[in-house]
């Protein structure tokens, strides 16, 4: 009965009905347009070239290596910074590390181009990818080690988004992340969750892309018409306090990081289709990891972007063929249409997250033993207006909403009863670029408050 009672309300419409939304659909058709196939080949044709960029390899070459892929990846983005009149800081974060996969200490080096944002600059959207490579000895710095895929291809989107969005100006930071040390340990994310934490960082969202550019799987399967986004389920920084009241209340899918994959699947929807996001609710393929984990774990919202059927015989293998079967990572394996809309999904969600205003800072809902659900947020600075969602428990994206004007921080929704549904708000700027959903209380916070 309660469907019918919701549709009579009046009180949902798609986000892609609505005149703000068509607006951003020429945007976004537009920015989607720039991305070229072409510059994500050169791009994973250089890095190739450089023989091996595995983690300990030669830092002293200038062809050869990680310390030569570094530098060229920097040039690549000082290139973009002279195009754009220095819209683009580059810096090189740094850190002697050491483990099971360093045995000797080694210094571990980030490459990251930052694009200022002109009014909420504090505010920062990352996209990441790793430039170190390795083939099927993770010990081997010498051997050849191509790394076309793995993760040439997530490098190949983060330069290619800087070359695509450094031509914009938007209200957030836009941080091109190319990382470091992710074979040997996760070094490179933590470097760069560290490095973040030390500028004062407001990290509102982070694409971490790592294996994109492949559509044939190992099983023969070929799919090139969805994208994995990986988002995880609770909180890393969840307190035992907190956790008590999500396992009551709810919340198990509803971190900021699966808020963020709902935007990300919604970015695609409206801007790319039949090119879809595929959610998967774990923070990682069963058993691996990459380089969004260390965000996590710094209380940052965070996916991992992967190809949707992977090819096990070219990741982490030497290049060879045995009885006609070729292995390696090499630059055949890569699909570059497939990549290049990859990399479309990530260049209109950074667009899309830096140009909208943040989520609210706080989010609270009320309604207990009552047939309305009242719903509070914060005022968010830049908001013309807000968006309140909800959706059935058991939906995997936002149902229903109802807008209201900036101002308004507070809304009833009548015979919406607050045991049945879940609830969120998102802010939307002037010209209608909307935040993610942000889910109520701790469970849900993109920028926890600090306790009192």
């Amino acid at each position: 009965m309660r469907r019918p009672l919701i549709a009579s309300l009046i009180l949902a419409a798609p986000v892609i009905a609505t005149p703000a939304a068509a607006a951003n659909s020429a945007a976004g058709t537009s920015l989607a347009a720039q991305v070229s196939e072409g510059e994500l080949r050169s791009t994973i044709t250089s890095l190739v070239g450089f023989g091996t960029r595995h983690t300990l390899s030669d830092t002293v070459s200038p062809t050869r290596g990680i310390g030569a892929a570094r530098r060229w990846a920097a040039s690549r983005f000082d290139s973009f910074a002279k195009a754009c009149g220095g819209c683009l800081t580059i810096v090189t974060p740094s850190e002697t590390a050491s483990g099971k996969r360093i045995p000797s200490p080694a210094v571990i080096v980030d490459v990251l181009a930052i694009q200022k944002g002109t009014g909420d600059p504090n505010r920062v959207i990352i996209i990441s990818g790793h430039i170190d490579s390795r083939n099927s000895d993770p010990l081997d710095p010498r051997g050849d080690a191509p790394g076309a895929n793995d993760d040439g291809s997530g490098t190949a989107a983060v330069i290619e988004a800087a070359r695509v969005l450094s031509r914009s100006r938007f209200d957030g930071t836009i941080v091109y992340a190319v990382l470091s040390g992710e074979e040997q340990g996760l070094y490179g994310g933590k470097l760069l969750a560290k490095y973040a934490k030390a500028q004062g960082w407001k990290v509102e969202a982070v694409l971490n892309n790592d294996i994109i550019g492949n559509s044939h799987g190992i099983s023969g399967v070929r799919d090139n018409s969805h994208v994995r986004v990986f988002s995880e389920g609770t909180r890393a920084t969840e307190t035992p306090e907190e956790a008590n009241t999500r396992r009551y209340n709810g919340g198990e899918t509803d971190s900021p990081a699966r808020n963020l994959a709902r935007f990300v699947d919604g970015i695609a929807e409206r801007h790319l289709k039949p090119f879809d996001v595929e959610m998967v609710y774990r923070t990682d393929r069963y058993g691996r990891g990459g380089d969004q984990v260390p965000m996590l774990e710094a209380g940052y919202p965070a996916v991992r972007i992967t190809e949707a059927q992977e090819n096990y015989d070219r990741q982490h293998q030497d290049v060879r063929t045995e009885a006609g079967k070729p292995f390696g990572d090499v630059i055949s394996g890569v699909d570059f249409a497939y990549l290049a809309q990859v990399t479309r999904v990530n260049v209109l969600s950074l667009a899309a997250l830096a140009a909208a205003p943040p989520p609210p800072d706080t989010v609270a809902i009320e309604g207990q033993v009552s047939p309305d659900t009242k719903v509070s947020w914060s005022a968010v600075p830049g908001a013309a207006s807000y968006d309140v969602w909800w959706r059935s428990t058991t939906a995997p994206q936002w149902q229903y909403k109802r807008s209201v004007p900036a101002g308004t921080t507070a809304l009833v929704l009548p015979g919406v009863i607050i045991d049945s549904w879940f609830f969120g708000v998102s802010a939307v700027s002037r010209d209608g670029h909307a935040s993610p959903v942000e889910f109520p209380g701790p469970a849900g916070a993109f920028f926890p408050q600090p306790a009192r």
